[in-house]
Formats: structure tokens, C-alpha cells, sequence
């Protein structure tokens, strides 16, 4: 991309353990400022991937960048650049909150006391940071781990799981945290299984499967290819089905209700008339999953009319980043 620097840049890395290769040419790159999701099934990569960035394993061929600094060569350098969590933060629980980010920040050069009270006002633990540790909620040992994460100054900040045991009050708030901390320029790589809350928190994704990236790209770009689902609720369902496939769709039948809307049929009555129309059986109504795009709807419901398909419902289902997911690893479980 043109005008935007790159923070991360992974370029077909690959990592053999034991002759059986783990890794199979991973690129992608990571922008200033954005959220990058890091999305796999159980045994993908993703840990084995992180590792490599930051240094814990070295890939086995390709190469990995941080703000142009190349881990491989000089790897002090780079991951001066960056704060990481994998998994839980490490945090000594009988030491208050400000006494542990002290201690993290003695191995640091150039961290001082007025370092330390920036990152607790970033993360926003004013009132509890003199608090011990053994006393904070699994949000607030996050929130400190993320203020020794950012005590360095990195550009790049990677978090493994970093909703992981919180409630839905906590990952919300984790998820405005996050996304603040993008919109002052920091870049934030994200690994999660929680597919809704990397929706709605990652400006971008890549989503690994088999040890391979098979997609990589914007949110929003990666959903408007996939294919929306019209569910229609018609019938006789199997007419309704000839109509979808004739107009060069695809359908499948869900199931057959033999009880529709009671505002379409009274309970009871085995035809309905509906303005001066004889309204099909209810044993031929049925649900129809269509993959179809929404400018078709008008089109197709048409065509359904004029083949005496009585549309009770027609409801759009638009593509969500758990539907494409799970289209492109095919159904694998997400870790």
C-alpha cells in the first residue's frame, strides 16, 4: 500500500520441527496504526508463527521485519520496537501493580517514573495501581501487562488472546482499549478465537489454516466477497427450489414447516386465502438457504411470483468473519 509504513513485515517464512515442515510460506505485513487480527484453527501455526516474531524460534527459511530492522540479523534492534503477551501476563502477585511495572522497567534504558505514570494512564489504572496485584480482576492483570508491554515504547504491540477468561464487560472494554491505542498510532497484532470480537475490533485479518495464510486482507473487503445468504420461506418449497436454480442459484431446503406464520394461516385450516388467493398446503412450506447476492432478491422473488410460489419471508443474512472462516478452513476448529 502507497503513503502507509509498515510496522511487521513477514515474508515466506517457513519452520521445519522434525522433519515435517510446521510453517509453509506465511507473508503478510502489519501497518502503523492499524489492528491486525491473526486468525487459525487449533494446530494452524499461530503460536508457532509468534514465536518466530519475536524471536523465540527462527523460522527456517524466509524473513521477518520490524520497522525495516530484519529479526533474523539484528534482532536487539528489532524487537526494541516491540511489546508483546503471550498468553497471561507474567506479573509478581505479592507486588503491588506500580512496583511491578518498577521492576520491568529497570531493564529497560530510558524508562522513567514519568514513563511509568504515562502507561498507567493509558491503560487507566490511576485508582488501583498501588493496589496488590493478587487483588486485581483478570482485566486489570491484563490492562498492567499491556502498561510492562508499552513501558518500552514500542510501535508494535502483539497480543496473544487478550480477551481470553474475561467476561462480556471485560472484552468489551478491552476491545475500546485496543482500538484507542491503534487510533494513536500504535500497531496492535491481534491472535484470537473469539471470531465476533476480531470482527468488530481488526481493521484487518489474516487467517492461517494448515500452516499457510489462505486469506489476508481488510474486514470489510474479505466479507464483501463472500457470499450473502437469502433465506427464503416459500411455497411448495420444491417449486420455489426449481425457481432458484432456473435463475441460476443455488439452494437447499432446510426443513419443511407444516406449521407457518399464524398471521399467514390459521391454526387449523389446511388452505388459506390470502386476497382472493389460494395459498399452498402448509406441508409444502419450507426454508430455502440461497448463497446469492442481495440485488438479486427483487429478481428472483419476481420470478417466484409468476411460478405461483407463494414468499411468505424473505430475511438477508449478511456474511460475518466466523461464516468465511469457517468456509475457507472448511469447518476446522478455531483454537
Amino acid at each position: 500500500m502507497s503513503g502507509v509504513t509498515t510496522v511487521l513485515s513477514v515474508r515466506d517464512i517457513t519452520k521445519t520441527i522434525k522433519n515435517k515442515q510446521i510453517i509453509k510460506g506465511i507473508s503478510f505485513d502489519v501497518y502503523a496504526g492499524e489492528v491486525f487480527g491473526f486468525l487459525g484453527p487449533n494446530g494452524a501455526g499461530k503460536t508457532t508463527t509468534i514465536r518466530m516474531l519475536v524471536d523465540l524460534i527462527k523460522p527456517t527459511s524466509g524473513s521477518i521485519a520490524i520497522c525495516g530492522v530484519p529479526v533474523g540479523e539484528r534482532p536487539n534492534d528489532a524487537l526494541q520496537n516491540v511489546g508483546c503477551i503471550v498468553e497471561n501476563p507474567e506479573l509478581y502477585s505479592y507486588l503491588s501493580g506500580w512496583e511491578n511495572l518498577e521492576h520491568f522497567a529497570r531493564m529497560l534504558p530510558d524508562v522513567d517514573e514519568a514513563r511509568i505514570r504515562e502507561v498507567v494512564a493509558i491503560v487507566g489504572m490511576d485508582n488501583r495501581i498501588y493496589d496488590k496485584v493478587r487483588t486485581y480482576s483478570l482485566g486489570m492483570r491484563q490492562r498492567l501487562g499491556i502498561a510492562q508491554a508499552l513501558l518500552g515504547r514500542p510501535r508494535l504491540l502483539i497480543l496473544d488472546e487478550p480477551t481470553n477468561g474475561l467476561d462480556p464487560q471485560g472484552i468489551k472494554e478491552m476491545r475500546v482499549f485496543i482500538r484507542n491505542l491503534a487510533k494513536a498510532g500504535l500497531s496492535v497484532f491481534v491472535s484470537s478465537h473469539l471470531l465476533s470480537e476480531i470482527q468488530l475490533m481488526c481493521d484487518r485479518v489474516a487467517i492461517i489454516s494448515h500452516g499457510s495464510v489462505i486469506a489476508v486482507g481488510e474486514v470489510s473487503e474479505l466479507l464483501r466477497r463472500s457470499e450473502t445468504t437469502v433465506v427464503w420461506r416459500a411455497a411448495p418449497a420444491e417449486r420455489a427450489l426449481a425457481v432458484l436454480r432456473e435463475s441460476g442459484w443455488h439452494g437447499t431446503v432446510r426443513d419443511a414447516d407444516s406449521d407457518p406464520e399464524p398471521a399467514v394461516r390459521p391454526s387449523g385450516a389446511a388452505v388459506t386465502q390470502r386476497a382472493g388467493a389460494v395459498l399452498a398446503p402448509a406441508a409444502q412450506i419450507g426454508t430455502i438457504d440461497a448463497d446469492m447476492p442481495q440485488d438479486e432478491v427483487a429478481r428472483v422473488n419476481r420470478l417466484m411470483v409468476e411460478a405461483e410460489v407463494d414468499v411468505y419471508a424473505i430475511t438477508v443474512q449478511n456474511p460475518t468473519l466466523e461464516d468465511l472462516f469457517l468456509r475457507l478452513t472448511e469447518g476446522e476448529t478455531i483454537d
